[in-house]
């Protein structure tokens, strides 16, 4: 549903995520750089560990480092 002034635009808020916004928008960074997403809904990093910033490319996320077989002997 686009952004009316009867409905405001909605920003969902995840613990250790991203921001979804509901699309599209311009996002205006620190330097004045403006980046432009037509998308339905928006993932924003808040991270800042996305190498697409400031949109979000799952770098959030906890990765798992599986034991080396050095590790699995002592």
């Amino acid at each position: 549903m686009p952004n009316t002034p009867e409905r405001p635009r909605r920003i969902r808020v995840q613990r250790d995520g991203p921001l979804l916004v509901e699309g599209p928008l311009e996002v205006v960074g620190e330097d004045g750089e403006v980046s432009v997403s037509h998308r339905f809904t928006v993932a924003i990093c808040t991270c800042r560990r996305s190498r697409d910033f400031p949109w979000c490319d799952t770098s959030h996320r906890r990765r798992c480092r599986k034991p080396s077989e050095k590790e699995d002997k002592t």
